[in-house]
């Protein structure tokens, strides 16, 4: 009897022990087929964003006409760019680049755009822009439309500091003056704050009282059309100085992709 026993636990096990050495390659296959699909799903992620990247920075340096070596970072902060291409949206966009020459000035440059439409006709929710320069680019701007010609520049939060002369009776006199930057219809619009002569502190009735209507020109600020230079989609908004540049933010129309007149170049009132 337990010869027979034995002969039905032999025939008993054998298959038990094939059937879990059969299930076991199975199983490590199947892990092995997943972890290829996931990292593929990676690696075309990786591409997808290579490829948008190196096509967003080509038709800036096309468009903008910038340099072929410009350094510009596009940074996509939606977590699957695959699934953006699939449905045709693009959620966010940060685009920023240093020493971006837009008409007769020079900047650096950070642009954020949301809900950019990838598939014609292409649309964009809404963005915004900042512009940052430093005194050697602010210069030409305040040149353009200086009352008076600017023999220095310097700018230390939260003001614009210029220095300049009048010329009274055929003698050259150092005024210095602190600027506190707006925006206006369009314009930077830097407003006297304070004055001195030859070192002297002044006031604007102080300056007027000494020079005459000399000095109106140089009271009256400064007034900088940046509408001229950039599409009519793109609003100035706010002007400040943070630390020792001075920062323009722009609104950003979702018009500007799709209605010719907003890409068109502005105007001020």
């Amino acid at each position: 009897m337990s010869e027979v026993m034995g002969l039905f636990e032999d025939h008993d096990d054998a298959p038990r022990a094939v059937h879990r050495r059969r299930r076991w390659p199975w199983l490590v296959a199947v892990l092995a087929v997943l972890v290829l699909i996931v990292a593929a799903f990676f690696a075309g992620e990786w591409v997808a964003r290579d490829l948008v990247t190196k096509a967003v920075k080509q038709q800036l340096v096309s468009r903008l006409d910038l340099a072929a070596d410009q350094q510009i970072d596009v940074d996509i902060a939606d977590p699957s760019l695959l699934l953006d291409l699939v449905l045709g949206e693009v959620g966010q966009v940060r685009i920023s680049a240093d020493d971006v020459t837009i008409g007769d000035f020079t900047g650096d440059v950070s642009v954020t755009l949301r809900d950019l439409g990838i598939r014609a006709p292409f649309t964009l929710g809404s963005g915004e822009a900042t512009v940052s320069l430093d005194a050697e680019q602010l210069r030409p701007l305040l040149a353009e439309a200086a009352p008076v010609s600017v023999d220095g520049l310097s700018i230390a939060q939260p003001d614009v500091s210029a220095s300049t002369q009048l010329s009274v009776l055929g003698l050259a006199v150092p005024v210095d003056i602190a600027l506190t930057p707006s925006s206006a219809d369009g314009q930077l619009v830097l407003t006297p704050v304070s004055l001195s002569v030859a070192g002297a502190e002044v006031t604007a009735d102080g300056l007027r009282a000494q020079f005459g209507s000399v000095a109106d020109p140089l009271l009256a600020g400064y007034r900088v059309c940046v509408a001229q230079y950039l599409p009519r989609g793109l609003t100035l908004s706010q002007v400040a100085v943070q630390g020792d540049r001075l920062v323009a933010d722009f609104d950003i129309a979702g018009e500007l992709l799709t209605d010719a007149g907003a890409r068109e170049k502005g105007s001020c009132a």
